[in-house]
């Protein structure tokens, strides 16, 4: 259990959500629970650390499509810097790769948004006795999914070419060479099975691989 965490006491939260509206909602709706309270909302991923170094949270909720770091890259620096903080990944994204990639960054629990709001603070209450709490049909396609084929390199590639970038472009951004980068490219292609790098990334993004 957190040291911060006595039994009695409000279990402390953060929520990390780039929609204000949506934000401010789950905020409310988890502030009218009686033993949660929202301590620390942050709209950005690179804002999450410094967060929950200030505010000390029990259990950090985060989305995982975050301007500035996504939440499952937060999930393992807060891994790192504060790991008496639990993570639980709230996402809109329900795949297979999505999880496995949360669970590897050491996250606690891993749900989707459509679910009762009693649901989410019942699975806060569970992470923070130290279970891992997890969408049951989501662990069900993960299984079935198996890992992502791709490298961390092709990753790398991949994730260069969201704003249509030159070979050239890429292999000066992640400082490799240019046939380097279309060896890269040329195998993320062929295991995604697709035609070429822009359907490459959109395959791996829709499996939840980047």
């Amino acid at each position: 259990m957190p040291r911060d965490h006595r039994p009695g006491t409000s279990i402390r939260v953060l929520l990390a959500e780039d929609q204000g509206m949506l934000r401010g909602a789950l905020a409310l709706l988890l502030g009218l629970e009686p033993d949660i309270e929202v301590v620390a909302q942050v709209g950005a991923g690179d804002a999450i650390v410094d967060a929950a170094l200030l505010h000390r949270p029990d259990v950090a909720l985060l989305d995982i499509e975050l301007p500035g770091m996504s939440g499952l890259d937060a999930a393992a620096e807060l891994r790192a810097q504060a790991p008496d903080c639990r993570v639980l990944i709230l996402t809109t994204f329900g795949r297979p790769g999505y999880l496995r990639r949360a669970m590897e960054a050491g996250a606690a629990g891993f749900l989707v948004k459509d679910g009762p709001v009693e649901e989410l603070a019942a699975a806060i209450r569970r992470v923070l006795t130290g279970e891992t709490v997890v969408d049951p049909a989501l662990a069900t396609a993960a299984l079935s999914a198996g890992p992502s084929p791709l490298t961390g390199r092709e990753c790398d590639v991949l994730k260069a070419c969201v704003d249509g970038a030159t070979v050239a472009d890429i292999a000066a951004g992640l400082h490799l060479s240019e046939s380097t980068v279309r060896n890269y490219l040329s195998s993320a292609i062929g295991k995604t099975g697709t035609r070429n790098r822009m359907e490459a990334m959109r395959e791996a993004r829709r499996q939840g691989w980047l």
